[in-house]
């Protein structure tokens, strides 16, 4: 039974639960087993709750007294160690606050509480989330669950690796360049970077790009980013880019895709984008025009005007860089390497930052206007699959890049604001997990969650587990 706990999903839970064939106690029971035993080689979950266990039988004397049950209702999730979570150690991955113990929790640890869910433990990232591999002075590395050699990707790698290890069903990232559905792709789990302004950001951090950052939901299933999405969004009365749109609500994911025009591409504007990631998402544009889409290849010429990863990386170094900076001052001995990285980059004169918001400006517009035409978009999630660690450049069909290359397909729609989902899709021959990418027009999580839910049925192996 322990098994078929560490595999099911957060919706699969709550049911069971409602239902009383498990009880609340008995999958923290399971899942706790499991830390102790699998954590220890993938170290994605760095802390853990005191009080799961009491919040636990709480929640199983709920369900014996026939009390009003939440949509999450003893369901265990986990939250990136830069969300802050009241009574329980959130360090943001640096030793700058390696003691830090937030009083209030983060809006959206709050609302999953609120829907009856169970926050075990915090997951790593690098430090103050700066980096594409998950990896800092306070806990180390996280692994790739399929191959410990291997990346589980940045910044909200630890929650990736926690979901895709049956550690956790369900939990929460953040995202201003790709670090929800890079690390979705990476171990195969899904991800989605939700509508800037959806998801309210109040008790994240680091405060900076907060036009372009999100939070948003990690799982094992679509069904679980949609269930999960319908708790958190909504704005909250303090994130002042949060909108006052109402939640999406319970998605129907199951509605045919019959009338959607999607536009797709392997490779334009990502370029290089490695062969089996291209082949991977070749399979999945043949596999919805089977379900009834209308998928039409498309240059995506607007991608090509700029190079968008250069701007995102001018206007992220304009305010990263003093702001670490600051919080470094008279304690630069104790920052992480990739975050000295960032302070010898340096940032860039106003001048030039001023330019990459400018061309960001067209982005959004072209993007927008793209949308006119099309309801949604389907490219690679990374252009590569999971990289070594440790590594600074990376060979793409023949070509050399930069690790920052990994953020090419993901970072505009940061920009943009659209909603983008990351659902595994296929593998490489080495056995490491491919995800394929749905972007939408703003605010349509709807056709979005439904695309991805058409693929997750067509994906290859969906049962496959590290």
């Amino acid at each position: 039974m322990s098994e078929d706990i560490a595999w099911a999903d957060a919706t699969e839970l709550a049911c069971s639960i409602r239902s009383k064939q498990i009880s609340p106690i008995e999958i923290l029971t399971a899942l706790n087993d499991r830390l102790d035993t699998v954590n220890p080689a993938v170290n994605a979950i760095v802390v853990r709750a005191d009080d799961a266990f009491d919040r636990a039988a709480e929640a199983e004397r709920a369900v014996t007294e026939g009390r009003p049950l939440g949509p999450l209702h003893g369901v265990p999730f986990t939250i990136k160690d830069c969300i802050d979570t009241a009574g329980v150690r959130t360090t943001r991955g640096s030793l700058l606050f390696k003691d830090r113990v937030p009083d209030l929790d983060a809006t959206v640890v709050r609302r999953l509480r609120n829907a009856g869910g169970i926050m075990i433990g915090k997951t790593n990232m690098p430090e103050f989330a700066l980096d594409a591999d998950s990896s800092n002075r306070v806990f180390g590395t996280t692994n790739n669950p399929w191959n410990p050699d291997r990346s589980a990707g940045g910044s909200s790698g630890g929650e990736g690796a926690a979901i895709a290890a049956g550690l956790s069903p369900l939990g929460v990232g953040s995202d201003v360049g790709g670090s929800i559905r890079i690390p979705a792709t990476f171990n195969g789990v899904v991800g989605l970077k939700a509508t800037h302004g959806r998801i309210p950001l109040t008790g994240h951090w680091p405060d900076i790009l907060l036009s372009s950052m999100h939070v948003g939901p990690m799982a094992r299933s679509v069904r679980d980013i949609a269930l999960s999405l319908s708790v958190m969004a909504g704005a909250d009365g303090t994130d002042p880019y949060a909108s006052s749109m109402d939640s999406p609500g319970m998605i129907d994911l199951n509605a045919p895709l019959t009338g959607l025009r999607v536009a797709w591409s392997p490779e334009a504007g990502f370029a290089p984008v490695d062969r089996e990631v291209q082949a991977v998402v070749i399979d999945a544009a043949a596999h919805l025009t089977e379900l009834g889409a209308q998928l039409e290849r498309s240059e995506m010429d607007f991608l090509n005007k700029h190079d968008y990863q250069v701007e995102h990386i001018h206007a992220f170094n304009f305010e990263a860089v003093p702001a670490i900076k600051r919080l470094g001052e008279g304690r630069f001995d104790e920052l992480a390497p990739s975050t000295i990285w960032f302070t010898e980059v340096g940032a860039p004169s106003w001048e030039r930052y001023l330019k990459a918001r400018s061309r960001i400006a067209e982005l959004k517009i072209d993007s927008g206007m793209f949308f006119r035409t099309y309801h949604a978009m389907l490219t690679p999630t990374a252009p590569m699959p999971a990289f070594p660690h440790g590594q600074s450049d990376y060979p793409v069909n023949g070509r050399t890049v930069p690790k920052f290359h990994v953020t090419k397909t993901t970072s505009p729609w940061d920009y943009t604001g659209a909603p983008a989902l990351s659902v595994p899709f296929g593998w490489t021959r080495q056995g490491l997990p491919i995800g394929v990418q749905i972007v939408g027009r703003r605010f349509d999580e709807t056709t979005v969650l439904r695309l991805g839910a058409a693929l997750e049925i067509g994906a290859q192996d969906p049962n496959r587990t590290p």
